[in-house]
């Protein structure tokens, strides 16, 4: 693929990010999700690509767009597969508060996990800690083996966690080991990237979260050398029945980055609200500015971009 489709990823997240920005704050999240995906849609159809949505808004009788197994672009090579969220962190987007974002991912034909829109366990490190965590293993264990090969003290590492109880007892127990932690309220794609960069003020991102979200994260993981382990979390039969339609037969599996998005794999994402990866999106008289970032596996290159948008030259937005 080429890497100029990098920099066109950057449009999308843009897109979807200036139309939900409009809707920071006012408590309806079912409209800020559905301003980025209409955004998002229609800025990918003006993309030279071949598209096929496998992670998305939905079933087709569940989404109006973007559901899985739509096809996206003009047509045009190359074939690819497209993973997004328009919007990760809806409620964060209604309440006004840190870290919403728009995403994408894009791999070759059969290069992400078709996760169901279910629950996953995930554990998350950056470049500096790759290879020393175990899904397996205590939280207390995987402290210990993060502190270790990161030169410090578990009282030195910060652990984003969604702020949930079925999280209690993996709080309760990295408080006594001694880490900082950082509840959020939604969206851990963020926070997961975030894991992966120097000076972000996150060392690790832990517990369960949605599946889809993992295959995203997974994207960006792969392209920044971080680390992740991932195994789905099934609450009913129906959930396993779903899952082995997808084509997924061990239920039991920890998946790492490479199981999720395999080959030459470009991420992209766009702050809508302020969090620890990007700054929100800032209006000014006739426009707006945007924070993105965006990645391509192949060359493990990171690019932070600052965008000046004047809606004279975008009147959609």
């Amino acid at each position: 693929m080429d890497r100029n489709l990098a920099l066109e990823l950057i449009r999308v997240t843009e897109a979807a990010a200036l139309a939900s920005g409009r809707w920071v704050g006012k408590g309806d999240k079912n409209a800020a999700d559905e301003a980025a995906t209409n955004a998002m849609r229609r800025t990918l159809d003006s993309m030279a690509i071949d598209g096929t949505v496998v992670i998305g808004e939905g079933e087709m009788d569940e989404a109006p767009m973007l559901y899985i197994g739509e096809k996206v672009g003009d047509g045009s090579a190359p074939c690819v597969d497209i993973a997004v969220d328009p919007l990760e962190g809806t409620n964060i987007c209604a309440k006004g508060t840190s870290g919403a974002i728009t995403t994408i991912a894009m791999a070759p034909k059969g290069g992400f996990l078709n996760a169901p829109d279910m629950y996953m366990e995930k554990i998350v490190v950056g470049p500096d800690a790759y290879g020393v965590i175990d899904l397996d293993a205590s939280p207390t264990e995987n402290l210990q083996r993060v502190a270790d090969a990161k030169k410090c003290y578990v009282e030195d590492l910060t652990v984003v966690i969604i702020d949930r109880p079925r999280h209690d007892k993996m709080v309760a127990e990295i408080r006594k080991a001694g880490a900082r932690i950082h509840l959020i309220s939604d969206g851990d794609v963020a926070p997961a990237i975030a894991a992966a960069v120097s000076g972000s003020g996150v060392d690790m991102l832990m517990g369960i979260g949605g599946a889809p979200e993992g295959v995203l994260a997974a994207a960006a993981l792969k392209c920044m050398g971080g680390d992740m382990q991932g195994r789905l979390v099934f609450m009913d039969d129906h959930e396993r029945e779903r899952a082995a339609m997808m084509g997924i037969t061990d239920f039991d599996r920890v998946y790492n980055a490479e199981d999720m998005a395999r080959g030459n794999v470009f991420f992209a994402a766009t702050g809508v609200t302020t969090g620890d990866l990007l700054k929100g999106v800032r209006y000014f008289s006739g426009g707006a500015e945007t924070h993105s970032v965006v990645m391509r596996s192949k060359s493990r290159t990171v690019r932070f971009v600052n965008s000046l948008h004047y809606f004279d030259y975008k009147p959609l937005y």
